[in-house]
């Protein structure tokens, strides 16, 4: 994730990390990415039923019933996560409010300490479900959209989702539950940023994810829908813009851009031309960031119980949590046989990149940006992403030292 607020907008600062000693245990929520000790906050795909149907599902979810944990396995998943040290568990799917025993999982991950959030369609959201929401202490509710009405209702396959999803999204609203819109650019609907900001802001909605399209799932089918590379640094700008704008008005979004970390060097650069004394600031939160955390800072565990790297990395397991627990299996860099050296591989991917990542003067802060990107389209699980936008130019290493790949940032005492 990269923080345009936290970052463009200067609503972080080194010092607000440091005060928590960069331990996720004791950070903040918005903070968990600049963590020195990158415990995993894990996404749980509950579920894979979901009453929609949309076309760039990673989980290729539909309305048919699949084998899941049941209550006392996700008990048992739950008991080794928070022991583990992950710091938040988001429940997603499939649609996750599909699951019967939802609201007693929740509960049960609180009262292990666990920060618990949801990610949903937001269609099933009644008022006496976000009650029950509030009630478990949920942070935060990420509810999806596509753009406009017509637009989003097209992707999610069902007339009607929009207008649906939006009261949903007021009914934890008005029980005081943090909410926030999920965004997953593409070539229809990438013209929409501008109406997604002024619905935000007319219903009084501060915080949106803007997701890069990830080639998983239903999503592998939509390589040829991904913004080229000149509409993506356009829509990365556009955000960029928006947000700075909103902030100018008085107000306090929380914007963020997610998969694709060719945004953390632009966002620099341009801060760099714009404000040179703040752009040293983000210098250093990018490098605590360290970009793309799959298998890393972020892991996921699907409803059957099998463990990803994150939530697109279906084709790949690395083992199940009814045969080993998460915290073995997330820690097994013992290299000793093929599944073991990727998870070692993933914990820093930085001497195994390809091409025109292996040569980045960004790859400290973008971390080789999406593997799983880079395998759909090429093929090679470790050649170049080819949603890097950056130029040739961009990407050269300092001209005064071949050998540096980033200008350093000030040492704060950490």
């Amino acid at each position: 994730m990269i923080g345009i607020s936290k970052l463009y907008c200067g609503s972080v600062e080194p010092s607000d990390v440091l005060r928590y000693k960069r331990q996720s245990k004791e950070l903040p929520s918005g903070l968990l990415q600049f963590s020195k000790d990158k415990k995993p906050v894990v996404v749980w795909n509950c579920t894979r039923t979901c009453n929609l149907k949309c076309e760039h599902c990673y989980a290729q979810s539909d309305g048919h019933r699949y084998d899941q944990l049941s209550t006392e396995e996700a008990k048992v998943m739950i008991d080794d996560l928070a022991a583990f040290g992950a710091p938040v568990l988001l429940f997603s799917g499939g649609e996750p409010t599909m699951r019967p025993d939802l609201l007693e999982l929740m509960h049960y991950a609180k009262s292990k300490g666990m920060r618990v959030v949801i990610s949903t369609n937001g269609t099933l959201i009644t008022p006496e479900l976000a009650k029950q929401f509030a009630e478990v202490g949920l942070s935060y509710v990420g509810v999806s959209f596509d753009g406009d009405p017509e637009t989003h209702d097209k992707f999610r396959g069902v007339q009607g989702s929009f207008d649906r999803a939006l009261q949903g999204l007021k009914n934890a609203q008005a029980e005081g539950i943090k909410v926030g819109l999920r965004f997953t650019i593409n070539k229809h609907n990438w013209r929409e940023i501008n109406d997604i900001f002024d619905l935000m802001q007319r219903e009084g909605i501060n915080r949106a994810c803007f997701y890069h399209l990830v080639y998983s799932g239903r999503g592998s089918e939509m390589i040829d829908e991904d913004l080229n590379h000149e509409e993506t640094r356009q829509a990365v700008r556009l955000i960029m813009d928006r947000t700075k704008q909103w902030f100018d008005e008085g107000g306090t979004p929380e914007i963020l851009t997610v998969d694709n970390h060719a945004d953390a060097p632009f966002v620099y650069m341009e801060l760099l031309k714009e404000d040179p004394e703040r752009a040293e600031k983000v210098m250093q939160l990018l490098q605590w960031n360290q970009g793309n955390s799959s298998g890393n800072g972020i892991g996921c565990i699907s409803w059957d119980g099998e463990v990803y790297a994150d939530q697109f990395w279906r084709h790949y397991s690395f083992g199940n949590v009814k045969d080993r627990p998460f915290s073995e299996i997330w820690s097994d860099v013992s290299r000793t046989d093929e599944r073991s050296e990727l998870m070692f591989r993933l914990k820093d991917k930085r001497p195994f990149v390809k091409g025109r990542c292996a040569d980045c003067r960004w790859l400290d802060v973008c971390g080789g940006n999406f593997r799983v990107r880079a395998e759909a389209a090429t093929g090679d699980l470790w050649a170049s992403d080819p949603a890097c936008y950056l130029t040739d130019e961009e990407i050269a290493k300092h001209p005064d030292d071949p050998e540096k790949r980033i200008v350093e940032a000030p040492a704060y005492e950490d």
